[in-house]
């Protein structure tokens, strides 16, 4: 059983590679399933939005069981042979769809099933035995930080209850820059996404939610590091799932091939209580 309010996440998942690799962030995955339970008791079920499942208005799937998505090319046979058959909780789907609709949003719960890679590959890395039902609720890349923020408010009474909600994304996510031309050395880590994680480091540690939301105006080289921002909207639902009153606390901090960053941050009042056992 839960024992305290679990804190939403915002976790970067960059490749699909990261469900076999070996990389800081990957092995942090590997340590924040474990860190749950001990600090809060295993989740009930997690609530998990994805850029890779889009659509017009949000839409959760409330089939009872789940399978990986292998929604990618060109990878090597290893990440296809990668399963991950989690169940799920058709009860829970339509009670996220009750909530947001509740707040003045319109959701549908739908009979259907799969987790695309941006939802099997972390939890596969925290709970690889898939020992918690997932919940999938697709995002709408058109919608502001501020109407996903308030997307994330409707859902935020879910922790006290033992759901975790989780938005996976990346911090930065220029793949054109990561695909092309290489000239960043092995170890180095370009100045531009450091100042852009800076910002957003600096901005959550002091509560500074209107800047964060403004973030495409506001932080450093926001358009380099995201020339669309799908990646990082999911920031926005976990952030608001936490509230504005507590900060955002990072959880994880990684850069890979020196242009993807592979931060993680968790929300709300015991985010900090995950970032100790994570210590």
């Amino acid at each position: 059983m839960h024992t305290h309010a679990l804190p939403p996440l915002y976790l970067s998942h960059g490749s699909p590679m990261i469900a076999i690799e070996t990389s800081p962030a990957a092995q942090f995955l590997d340590r924040l399933g474990p860190a749950i339970d001990r600090t809060f008791g295993r989740p009930r079920a997690a609530v998990v939005v994805s850029p890779h499942s889009s659509t017009r208005q949000p839409m959760v799937l409330a089939g009872a069981r789940h399978e990986a998505i292998h929604d990618f090319g060109g990878f090597p046979a290893e990440l296809y042979a990668q399963r991950y058959d989690a169940r799920g909780d058709t009860l829970l789907a339509h009670e996220v769809s009750r909530r947001l609709g509740e707040a003045g949003i319109p959701a549908q719960a739908v009979d259907a099933s799969g987790l695309d890679h941006g939802i099997w590959t972390v939890m596969k890395r925290a709970w690889p035995g898939a020992e918690v039902p997932v919940v999938p609720l697709t995002l709408v890349p058109t919608w502001t930080p501020a109407q996903l923020w308030a997307a994330g408010r409707a859902l935020s009474a879910l922790a006290e209850d033992g759901v975790l909600v989780i938005g996976s994304g990346a911090m930065t996510h220029n793949l054109r820059r990561f695909f092309g031309p290489r000239s960043v050395p092995d170890g180095r880590i370009e100045p531009d996404v450091v100042a852009f994680q800076d910002w957003v480091h600096a901005r959550g540690t002091a509560r500074d939610w209107p800047a964060l939301l403004d973030y495409r105006q506001q932080a450093p080289g926001a358009a380099l590091q995201h020339p669309t921002d799908e990646h990082w909207l999911p920031f926005y639902i976990a952030a608001g799932a936490g509230g504005e009153a507590s900060p955002a606390v990072a959880i994880h901090r990684s850069v890979d091939a020196g242009v993807l960053a592979m931060d993680s941050f968790a929300f709300g009042p015991h985010a900090g209580a995950l970032a100790a056992a994570l210590a």
